[in-house]
């Protein structure tokens, strides 16, 4: 069982204190290692967080839900890469539109039979994540859920304003980029529910379980004036490029072999096609551009897999040279299970 509520904050608010997310001077500054200082003048402890907007800058807030037996299982995932993945939830979210980000809030509702150990590597995961980009943990709610354990996330960052890169500006002839490789998340989980020998938190499929949000890659397309549309690649390539058409009134055509696969398994070979189209939680960026842009953004390697159409909806080329419908298939909630 977790501590009381009043223990817990306490004790949430000594290991958010303890990280090296902020660095106190004066009033309290915090700084990105990324970004531009924003002033968290009062954290964790009031009613409310009280924080500063640099000038110049407007807001981006984002939240993102990590429900458990839909987003994870206790009995498959290290509590400390859940925490992870609850923060790379919001942090990706905030690199997709080019940003910085500054703050997390986290609320956090507990089954009773949660233990306290349990919260405490969820905390160090989350916490470990923070540090890497010195985003400080600065509020939130704690509440026993009936059942499950059920966080919900929020980053504050910041974007120079009128600077925001958006899902609705991609225009037929842009090319269609993608950082990184795609499926290696999905071939992981994929490869642990047909073994009950290897927990996916484990030897080298770790890193598919612990995604680094692109933020440094998204910021550079802001600041070189690259993207025209921007999104991160959470749901799966196809139905998160769907986004992008349907919010910028485009159609899509992208190249099979175009497609970074991972390599994944014993052989290191390449994950099958449709993991690479549709298995999701690559936490990858998917970008659109008239421009040129160069072969890797912010130590991340960029691949152009196809262009963007006037003819609406979208199409997958195959090794063969036939193109094909290809319709949305990653991931969707409230969607009809087959």
């Amino acid at each position: 069982m977790p501590l009381k509520e009043k223990n817990l904050i306490r004790h949430i608010r000594r290991a958010s204190q303890r990280s090296a997310a902020v660095t106190s001077t004066g009033a309290g500054v915090a700084r990105t290692g990324i970004g531009i200082g924003i002033g968290i003048k009062t954290g964790i402890g009031d009613d409310c967080a009280v924080l500063s907007l640099p000038p110049g800058h407007e807001l981006l807030v984002t939240t993102d839900f990590s429900l458990e037996n839909v987003h994870f299982r206790r009995d498959w995932h290290a509590p400390e890469l859940i925490g992870w993945r609850c923060l790379t939830r919001g942090l990706s979210d905030i690199a997709a539109m080019g940003g910085n980000p500054h703050a997390a809030f986290l609320s956090l509702a507990l089954a009773g039979d949660v233990p306290q150990k349990w919260v405490d590597g969820f905390f160090k995961g989350l916490l470990d994540l923070s540090k890497k980009f010195n985003v400080p943990l600065a509020g939130g709610d704690t509440a026993q859920s009936p059942s499950g354990i059920q966080a919900d996330i929020v980053v504050v960052g910041s974007i120079p304003k009128g600077q925001a890169v958006l899902r609705s500006g991609a225009k037929a002839g842009d090319a269609i980029y993608v950082t990184g490789r795609m499926g290696g998340a999905a071939a992981a989980l994929e490869e642990f529910m047909e073994s009950t020998k290897t927990k996916p938190s484990s030897g080298k499929n770790a890193g598919y379980f612990r995604p680094m949000p692109r933020l440094i890659a998204g910021q550079e397309l802001r600041q070189q004036k690259v993207a025209s549309a921007m999104i991160d690649l959470s749901d799966g390539l196809s139905t998160d490029l769907e986004h992008i058409c349907e919010e910028s009134g485009v159609g899509a055509e992208i190249e099979a072999d175009a497609i970074p696969r991972a390599q994944f398994g014993p052989g290191n070979q390449l994950v099958p096609l449709d993991l690479a189209l549709n298995g999701g939680d690559d936490y990858e960026l998917l970008f659109t551009s008239s421009k040129q842009v160069a072969s890797k953004l912010g130590g991340v390697p960029v691949t152009r897999i196809g262009r963007i159409t006037k003819s609406l909806g979208m199409r997958l080329i195959g090794a063969d040279g036939k193109s094909r419908k290809l319709k949305a298939a990653g991931w969707e909630h409230f969607a009809a299970k087959p």
